[in-house]
């Protein structure tokens, strides 16, 4: 079986200012190159770049060697390499739909090593990412041996066709691109020219098949009518919350809505909602113990008012801080780490299907802050009813739209 590299690199000038990437596949045997790729991406940083740069080397090895390639990557970057090995863990939600796009890629083949290695060893693509960048520039498109003219203006900051791909300011970028990132992981415009030697024809854009994720809180039960604190109890449904979750399922059981698939919060309330709906649409209930509420600690079925009373200073760095936990609970950052993990699980199962997830308030809320790349203060921010119905859609390039939020007109 055929093996290849994968050396790809990308950069910013300025972090953030134009950016480019560039990635180039070899035969492992001898080093021939197989495939050049290379793209101006706007003003983004070097982490953006970097990550397009390993995507691009991806999808160009999927189109030279087909699905279960063996292939070894190697890059520059120490951050990219360290997060997709698995060692790192990833902190900055802007980058995080650009790691799970490049880890659907890498399941697609054998990658047999994530390999960090000095600058000047990845000198074939960071030539490409700079070739990219002096072509926008000068409002042209780079493409395998030389620029083609394009109809797009050139870019607003001169290239510095001298210095490597990233600017040289650039040695604390890894912690400032929070806010940056966010905006940067749009789609652009156009997949860079990919040049075939051996096999292949070059590759498709993305695909946009959404994969729907239907949110649907529980309905009501004794502790949220005397707005109790209500996490891990196993409340059941009152005869309200069971109407409730009626008349949800009588809503997802008609047009434009088509379940494929549902899955429950392991609790009480949530399932009982879930199996309404699965009675009415035929699709049978899957349960998902990270799709539980927080765990409340020592506060649940104490009102907001008790706990203010009987912890003050918790309660205050509870509200303050979201790595923080109620006594003996469960801080937001460890429900977002949860949720997290369900959320990948069913988009990748569940690819360009609709999945209807029957939950609670804070993992409800996390799943929307995701997909809006929102900081963990706008949990705070945002309002849920019961039995509400809020809808996000993942696309395969790893972008995500919320296109409802918090509807309750199936309850009018």
């Amino acid at each position: 079986m055929s093996s290849y590299i994968i050396e790809a690199d990308g950069g910013s000038r300025g972090n953030p200012g134009p950016a480019g990437y560039g990635a180039v596949v070899m035969d492992a045997t001898d080093r021939q190159v197989l495939a050049e790729a290379a793209e101006a991406i706007g003003v983004t940083t070097n982490n953006v770049a970097e990550y397009r740069g390993l995507i691009a080397g991806l999808t160009s090895v999927l189109a030279v060697g087909g699905e279960g390639a063996q292939v070894a990557v190697r890059m520059d970057s120490k951050l990219v390499i360290e997060q997709m090995a698995g060692r790192w863990k990833i902190k900055n939600e802007g980058l995080r739909p650009l790691a799970l796009e490049a880890g659907k890629l890498a399941r697609r083949l054998r990658v047999t090593e994530w390999t960090w290695i000095p600058r000047d060893q990845n000198r074939h693509a960071d030539r490409l990412a700079n070739e990219a960048m002096d072509a926008a520039a000068k409002g042209l498109t780079w493409k395998a041996g030389g620029a083609a003219l394009t109809d797009s203006p050139p870019a607003s900051t001169p290239a510095d066709s001298g210095t490597s791909a990233r600017s040289r300011s650039s040695s604390a970028s890894t912690q400032q691109t929070d806010l940056l990132d966010v905006a940067a992981s749009a789609p652009t415009a156009s997949l860079a020219t990919t040049q075939q030697r051996n096999r292949g024809t070059g590759w498709a854009p993305p695909t946009r098949v959404a994969t729907s994720l239907l949110l649907l809180r529980h309905g009501e039960t004794p502790l949220s009518v005397d707005r109790r604190f209500s996490g891990l109890g196993d409340a059941e449904l009152t005869t309200k919350g069971l109407a409730q979750a009626s008349a949800a399922a009588e809503r997802l059981s008609r047009e434009p809505y088509h379940v494929d698939v549902i899955v429950s919060s392991p609790l009480k309330r949530a399932r009982q909602t879930a199996e309404a709906v699965a009675q009415r649409t035929g699709v049978a209930v899957e349960v998902d113990d990270d799709l539980r509420e927080a765990d409340f600690g020592v506060w649940e079925g104490h009102t907001f008012t008790e706990v203010q009373r009987g912890w003050p200073a918790e309660l205050a760095a509870w509200l303050a801080d979201p790595t923080t936990a109620p006594p003996d609970g469960e801080s937001f950052e460890a429900v977002a780490e949860r949720v997290k993990r369900a959320e990948e699980r069913l988009v990748e199962r569940y690819e360009g299907r609709t999945v209807l997830i029957v939950s609670h308030v804070t993992p409800i809320k996390t799943l929307l802050r995701f997909a809006l790349m929102a900081p963990p203060a706008a949990l705070y921010r945002m309002h849920l009813d019961l039995a509400c119905l809020s809808l996000i859609e993942h696309y395969a390039d790893g972008q995500s739209v919320v296109k409802s939020f918090n509807d309750t007109s199936h309850l009018r």
